[in-house]
């Protein structure tokens, strides 16, 4: 029941119309802002989606929420990010989004949360459990970081970033055996690759 009505509500808000506007007139607009955008106009391209703003329209507060950000309205951006969110709330696009604004204005605690968010949607976002463990990597708190890349490795087990992170992780915890290998797993995908040599030179 609670998958149906996951869907029915997504259906529901797609199919919502934006205060009577036309697809048309919303192509249009959304074209237009694009070109202002891809001129770097940004107060052109958020003027000209406003003009058809709809607080319930989920495309148009994401739209504000990007092109926002692009202008360095960290503010304006993450709100319209969180109505986005409000609208969708199981999102993962809207929630990768909100981060980008957050992490500008050095909101790292908002961060870390939107990515707890998508892992309960997700639990096996890979962008998501990288982004925390290396989080948590950067505060020193290596056991928590293990516990995110490790599910990253998992996963992919032959990615270079995932690998190289989650070597140091098992390194900073004592687990050289563990660190051993996959520093040389890192060396399979970038032959001499200066971190991997670094942690190898490090385990006696």
């Amino acid at each position: 029941m609670r998958a149906i009505s996951k869907s029915l509500l997504v259906i529901a808000l797609l199919l919502s119309a934006s205060k009577g506007f036309s697809q048309t007139t919303l192509e249009t607009v959304f074209t237009n802002s694009y070109k202002s955008e891809a001129a770097g106009k940004y107060s052109d391209a958020i003027k000209a989606v406003k003009e058809v703003y709809d607080e319930k329209n989920y495309q148009i507060n994401l739209r504000l929420a990007f092109l926002s950000y692009e202008a360095g309205l960290f503010t304006e951006s993450m709100s319209y990010y969180e109505k986005s969110i409000a609208l969708m709330p199981y999102s993962i696009e809207a929630r990768f989004g909100y981060v980008l604004p957050s992490a500008a204005a050095g909101n790292w605690d908002k961060v870390l949360n939107q990515y707890f968010e998508i892992v309960k949607i997700d639990p096996q976002n890979t962008k998501a459990n990288y982004r925390i463990g290396s989080i948590y990597y950067g505060r020193k708190d290596y056991a928590n970081s293990f516990k995110y890349l490790e599910k990253v490795v998992n996963v992919y087990p032959f990615d270079y970033d995932g690998l190289l992170l989650y070597a140091w992780a098992n390194f900073q915890l004592g687990k050289t055996k563990e660190a051993k290998l996959l520093f040389e797993k890192v060396l399979l995908l970038s032959p001499r690759d200066k971190s991997a040599l670094e942690g190898l030179g490090l385990i006696k």
